[in-house]
Formats: C-alpha cells, sequence, structure tokens
C-alpha cells in the first residue's frame, strides 16, 4: 500500500514537472520574449506558467513590456508548438533543461545573456566540479593536433569533462583525444539537437554520448547558420573553468572565444606557436597582449586554476562556526543568504531568478534581512551581506 501511495506521489510529481516545462519552453517561443525578457517575467510572474495566467494589465508594469507586447500576446501558438518540442524530446530522449532546472549548469547561470533552455542529450555531469573548454582554428597543424592531444592526455589524472565545439580541426582533435583517454567531452552545436554539423563527425558524436554529451539552445531542426556560431562560443567560453586556444589566427571563432571568456571573468590560456605560422598568429597576440595565459605544459593550468593544491595531501584545518545559523531563517532567506555568501554581492534582479523568488515577494524579504542587520543595500539595486 505504501509502495503504490509513493509510486502515486511521483506520477503527480512528473505530471506537475511536465506541466512546468510546457509553459517554460512556450514562454521562449513567444514573439518579442528572449533570455533576458524571460528571466524578467518570471521574477515578476514567479513562474512560466503564471506568466501565461497574469492579467495584461501587471503584466504592463512589468519593465520591458510594453504595449504592443500586451496586444499581441497569444499564447495558444507558443503552446502548441511547445507540446509538439516535448514530444520530440521524449521520442530523441533529449532532456529540455531549464535555466531554473537542478541539472542545468550553474556555470552559465552566472552569465547574464546565459540561455533559458537547454537541449541536452547524453550523460555528463554538467556541474562537474572540472571542466575545461578547448578550441581553435579549422585549419589546424599537425602541431595543433599533437598539442592538443597531449593536453587532453596530461588532463587524464583530474579526469575533467572536456568542452568544444564539435567544428573541424582542434575541436574535433579535442573530442576524439578525449573518448581515446576516456573523458567526457561536451559538444556545443550551433544547430538543432538533430542536427550534427559537420555530418562527417557523426560518429564521433554518437561516441561522445557513450561519456559526455551534446548541447544546444536551438530547437529541433535548427540549421547551424553562421549567425549561431558566436552565439555557440558564449556557452563554450560560459561552461569551462578556463577556456584554451590551441591554434587560432588573427581574427576568427577562437579569438571570439577567448574575448567571451574575458567577459565572464574566466581564464583563459593560450599555447605559443611559431612565428610564422598563420594559425599561431591569435595565440601569440593572446598571449603578447596578456590576454591569456602561456600554456606550456599542464602544470601552468594546475597552477593558473589552483588545481595543484587540490592534488595534494589535504591540510587539516581548524572548523570554523558558520556566520549564519539556518534554523534562525526562513527558506527563502536562507536561499539568498547562500547565494549572497557565494556571489559577495548581486543586482535584485539576479537574486530574484537565481533564488525564484518573485520581485513583489523579494523587496519584503530583503528589507526583513536588512532589519535583522544581516543584508545591505549596494547603490543600483545592489545587494550584500553586512
Amino acid at each position: 500500500m505504501a509502495n503504490t501511495y509513493i509510486c502515486f506521489l511521483n506520477l503527480i510529481f512528473a505530471l506537475l514537472l511536465s506541466d512546468s516545462l510546457l509553459y517554460e519552453v512556450a514562454l521562449g517561443l513567444l514573439p518579442g520574449v528572449g533570455d533576458l525578457l524571460t528571466r524578467q517575467l518570471i521574477s515578476y510572474c514567479g513562474s512560466a506558467k503564471a506568466v501565461f495566467t497574469t492579467p495584461k494589465g501587471k503584466l504592463l508594469k512589468i519593465p520591458g513590456i510594453g504595449p504592443l507586447f500586451v496586444q499581441n500576446f497569444n499564447p495558444t501558438p507558443a503552446l502548441q508548438q511547445a507540446e509538439a518540442t516535448l514530444k520530440l524530446a521524449d521520442q530523441q530522449q533529449v532532456q529540455l533543461l531549464f535555466y531554473t532546472h537542478p541539472q542545468y549548469p550553474a556555470r552559465l547561470k552566472q552569465m547574464a545573456d546565459a540561455p533559458c533552455l537547454l537541449f541536452y542529450k547524453g550523460s555528463a555531469d554538467l556541474n562537474h566540479p572540472k571542466i575545461i573548454s578547448i578550441v581553435g582554428t579549422r585549419q589546424a597543424t599537425d602541431y595543433g593536433r599533437r598539442i592538443t592531444e597531449k593536453i587532453v592526455s596530461d588532463l587524464k589524472k583530474h579526469h575533467p569533462v572536456i568542452v568544444s565545439g564539435l567544428a573541424y580541426g582542434i575541436d574535433i582533435f579535442a573530442h576524439r583525444a578525449a573518448v581515446a583517454e576516456g573523458l567526457p567531452t561536451l559538444g556545443i552545436m550551433a544547430s538543432g539537437i538533430d542536427i550534427i554539423y559537420p555530418a562527417t563527425h557523426r560518429k564521433t558524436a554518437e561516441k561522445m554520448l557513450e561519456n559526455g554529451g551534446l548541447i544546444t539552445e536551438n530547437t529541433f531542426g535548427t540549421k547551424p547558420d553562421a549567425p549561431r556560431f558566436p552565439a555557440r562560443n558564449r556557452i563554450i567560453a560560459g561552461l569551462g573553468d578556463c577556456t584554451i586556444i590551441v591554434e587560432a589566427a588573427i581574427k576568427g571563432g577562437a579569438l571570439i572565444t577567448a574575448d567571451i571568456a574575458h567577459s565572464y571573468n574566466k581564464d583563459v590560456m593560450a599555447v605559443p606557436g611559431p612565428i610564422d605560422g598563420k594559425v599561431s598568429e591569435g595565440c601569440n597576440h593572446l598571449i603578447k597582449s596578456n590576454k591569456a595565459a602561456i600554456y606550456t605544459e599542464l602544470r601552468d593550468l594546475e597552477e593558473l586554476l589552483n588545481w595543484d593544491n587540490a592534488l595534494a595531501a589535504p591540510v587539516s584545518k581548524p572548523s570554523k562556526a558558520p556566520l549564519y545559523n539556518s534554523a534562525e531563517f526562513e527558506p527563502e532567506e536562507w536561499q539568498i543568504i547562500q547565494l549572497l555568501l557565494s556571489s559577495k554581492e548581486e543586482l535584485m534582479d539576479n537574486i530574484a531568478w537565481k533564488v525564484q523568488v518573485p520581485v513583489s515577494r523579494l523587496a519584503s524579504v530583503l528589507l526583513t534581512l536588512e532589519f535583522k542587520g544581516v543584508v545591505k543595500s549596494l547603490p543600483g539595486k545592489k545587494f550584500a551581506l553586512v
């Protein structure tokens, strides 16, 4: 009897999740609603489903929502398309990860322009403790291939996830080296998850699914149009703890990825190459202009990311009493405290979507924490711990 009851509860929970996901997918399909506005709407309405049931008068009060959006607000086509997307995902064993999903990569949540919805197929842990992105030119040399394979081979003792873009050249060398070494590897795609591009890499992509995976922000059937590649690069840069550029021309996608990583305050490394090599100009320039740390051996990466200390024997330290006692706070208050402990300070809107508390409710919670002497307000609608 007890087992039957538990199964019934699990079924109800699964149905509720499916219902929520339908509205989460549909939200991004509404005309004029991109990633930033999606988070804004959920911050004010509380959930994706609530957006569809909020009166038009209240929608107009949300920053970024104008009369034209409200006038043309017709949820039916978006919900129908979302339902079709969910069916395809189920048929093709693809996970749809909305940014509030526990499996959504936490590293991407720190990006202001992070995709709200990811299409993911595979078995890798998207929140693995160590993730390294490796990218480079499509016109890779034998030197680039050898160095890429050596980097991945040397990384094996750390067992990181290797991220790249599934493209010709350095990208596919990195994926294949990871597969050969038994390391999980993620391919970030500029197409729909059902369109492997280039098609010649299909066999490698299929092998990657066994101990890694494929990720895209694009829905089924999306072709890899040129503008989608720079957008894809921001996911590569955002996922990695460090982005390593192996070979790159002075202009190209690899340097775009490096610039994006810089904008996210992520570490970038570059492998030096021959001074007369066209595909080494980009890497040499990054090193020369101090936009990338030089990579000559694994030790360089270990020191940059402090992985060398992680390999050393742990040093016992006297335990410190926690700064705050969770029992003294309401669940919403404690979520905010934990967030500010890790990020030091946050914009009010960022707090709302990261802890999933509507802005209308959040103002009251933050005020309570201020009265308790835990939180202080900063200029620009930012908040930090006292």
